[in-house]
């Protein structure tokens, strides 16, 4: 297991290629999960955890990592499951999402394979609005389900999405009434969550699940005659999305005469100066780590106020 993550930093020329690559665990002997390497710092056998009072459940307590104090969440019980026995046998997979560092408290720990986002699907159709899934695929004839996590931080710790009262003036306040945003992101909660953020501005939203549908949309526009950039002030992307991740939408739309010059700007858990990066490489405007209220209003109000000085 100690050497299972030894080559990560030598995988970046995956991303924006449409690939990613994915640590395969268990919760229980059956299902088999997956979680983006790139938001992996490490794997260890499960540390000695300190239960903290009045916590929630799904919390089985905190540890010290390497100086630093971290919860370690049961991602059984987050997902609604039986939490996790025999802890000293158990796995934590130490990450980082929405600049946070944290454990995930797993039963075991497999491998990690070579995958193509084309080949990560949204959840089947009839699983329900109550499910922990944003995507699926396949591995050896065996489906991988893959948690929304950003559903299980939202339940576990809520964060805010109340605007600051003084973070726009009247003027960009009344430009936003008249301005729409893309928002393009496959987790239902991150939707809502951006959503509500720019509709508490005024900001008229469109939103779409994965980078493809989103391609197709905009493509939709063109061929009507229309210029995404004249419809929308800005396009809001996550980067890990089925079937087309936030780089490749990128680059595609960069690619393209008729809509290269829409601002976009990627809005994601996976943070860190490598995200930072690749922006630059495939022609993003803007790299924001999830989520912050007051942050993401921000850089929209500015992209306003930039328009409106044109």
């Amino acid at each position: 297991m100690a050497g299972v993550l030894d080559s990560v930093n030598q995988r970046t020329q995956l991303v924006g290629q449409n690939r990613l690559e994915l640590l395969l665990f268990r919760l229980d002997d059956k299902q088999l999960y997956g979680i983006n390497v790139f938001k992996v710092k490490e794997v260890l056998q499960c540390p000695r955890l300190t239960v903290m009072p009045r916590s929630s459940p799904v919390v089985r307590g905190v540890a010290n990592i390497r100086g630093s104090t971290l919860s370690i969440l049961d991602l059984s019980a987050a997902t609604g499951k039986p939490v996790l026995q025999d802890l000293p046998n158990s796995f934590a997979i130490i990450v980082e999402y929405n600049t946070k560092v944290l454990g995930f408290l797993v039963r075991s720990v497999e491998r990690i394979v070579n995958m193509n986002w084309e080949d990560i699907l949204p959840p089947p159709k009839g699983v329900g609005h109550d499910h922990y899934l944003t995507a699926v695929t396949h591995v050896d004839q065996q489906m991988v389900e893959i948690i929304d996590v950003e559903k299980v931080l939202a339940e576990v710790a809520p964060v805010s999405e109340v605007l600051s009262v003084s973070i726009a003036d009247e003027a960009t306040s009344n430009k936003a009434s008249t301005s729409r945003v893309l928002i393009v992101d496959d987790s239902s909660v991150a939707r809502k969550q951006i959503m509500r953020c720019l509709q508490n501005l005024g900001i008229e939203v469109v939103a779409h699940n994965d980078g493809r549908q989103a391609l197709t949309y905009l493509r939709k526009l063109v061929a009507e005659g229309k210029k995404p950039s004249d419809e929308f002030v800005m396009m809001i992307s996550d980067i890990e999305m089925p079937e087309m991740d936030g780089y490749t939408l990128t680059t595609e739309v960069r690619q393209d005469p008729a809509m290269r010059d829409m601002h976009i700007l990627l809005h994601t858990s996976l943070s860190g100066v490598f995200n930072q990066s690749m922006v630059k490489r495939v022609g993003a405007d803007d790299f924001l780590a999830k989520f912050q209220a007051d942050d993401l209003a921000n850089r929209v109000i500015e992209r306003i106020r930039t328009t409106d000085k044109k």
